[in-house]
């Protein structure tokens, strides 16, 4: 990073919270009176031009006036950003919104959904890996079709799962609940981690060895349980719509880009592993994403935790242009928020 002298700090902060605020290229004059310092124009334009030679700013071919460069944010955001704190009301309303569900996955929809409401940007977060110390409550098998069973799995802390798997043939509604019970019997209340060993182990052995139900739960468990995807996190975005406000991401093919990876969301999903990994909030401008589709975004995420373990990452994507500002800390009170509304599930 270039050593910036007071001068050109000042104006370098001035031009980034100007062109933050309206979007529009900032010109000498426009800052010296923004500045209020006792600058003429052309001494100004000499400040500007040294930032440009710096690689901080830029003019855009259309305009006389300047914009930050992704470096200039970098620079704006890690040395002469003044981040405003939350005033206690607000977040005792956005405690609130967070805390009066006891639902786990509608709790992280909501977080979702406040992230992008209150910043105007999309909210991102991470489902939560499956916890494998937390333990089995029970499995049922339903009967759907000649050969679809849909499998429920409850652990303790209260969480359902479903998953419809496929199966050789059909079996009666008798042999289902069977199944079932004969596995609840063995590995209700044990920990998943542990079920899962189990399972692992008996697929050591012969069907020959097994009765018939013991071999049907245990096939349909496996399937379940020890299904890879299963503990691969998935991603939930929320107003992503709302990107298409900002005229800088206007462009089709930056817009057909970026909603193309909000569903696949295979990169995302790499970004806020990163995040999750760096812990704390973590700041992703533009290309510094390593990702095409995100070039010209910024991306602000943090990790939460349950009962002191960190289970996913939370953020939001936006233009560069962003009120810094203000979605840093909300981003950073969100996660703490979260994290304190999943530890208190259950108790």
């Amino acid at each position: 990073m270039p050593e910036l002298g007071a001068r050109a700090e000042f104006l370098l902060k001035a031009l980034v919270e100007r062109y933050i605020a309206e979007g529009q290229p900032v010109g000498s004059r426009t800052l010296a009176k923004e500045a209020g310092l006792e600058l003429s124009p052309a001494t100004i334009r000499n400040v500007l031009a040294d930032l440009e030679e710096m690689g901080l700013v830029r003019s855009p071919h259309t305009s006389a006036g300047r914009v930050p460069t992704e470096r200039g944010y970098r620079i704006f955001v890690d040395t002469l950003l003044t981040v405003r704190p939350l005033q206690s009301a607000q977040i005792r309303r956005y405690e609130h919104e967070l805390s009066h569900e006891d639902n786990p996955k509608q709790l992280l929809e909501n977080a979702s959904h406040l992230l992008s409401e209150v910043t105007q940007l999309a909210g991102l977060i991470t489902l939560r890996r499956r916890n494998q110390s937390v333990a089995l409550r029970q499995l049922d098998f339903v009967g759907l079709s000649a050969e679809r069973v849909l499998v429920i799995l409850v652990t303790q802390d209260g969480e359902v799962q479903n998953r419809v798997i496929h199966t050789e043939r059909q079996y009666s509604p008798a042999e289902l609940v069977q199944a079932a019970n004969y596995f609840n019997e063995t590995f209700s209340g044990l920990p998943l981690a542990d079920v899962k060993r189990a399972l692992l182990t008996e697929m050591q052995k012969t069907s020959e060895e097994m009765q018939r139900m013991m071999q049907l739960a245990l096939d349909m468990a496996r399937r379940v349980l020890l299904d890879e995807k299963q503990d691969i996190d998935d991603l939930m975005v929320s107003g992503e719509s709302k990107l298409m406000d900002f005229p800088e991401l206007g462009d089709i093919q930056k817009l057909r880009r970026l909603f193309d990876a909000f569903t696949k969301k295979r990169d995302l999903l790499h970004l806020l592993e990163r995040s999750l990994r760096a812990g704390g909030v973590k700041l992703f401008i533009g290309s510094e994403s390593g990702y095409e589709a995100l070039e010209g975004c910024s991306v602000v995420t943090a990790p939460y935790m349950q009962d002191g373990r960190v289970v996913g990452t939370l953020g939001v994507v936006g233009p560069t242009r962003m009120p810094y500002e203000q979605v840093i800390p909300f981003v950073d009170v969100t996660a703490r928020l979260l994290s304190g509304a999943l530890s208190s599930l259950g108790r």
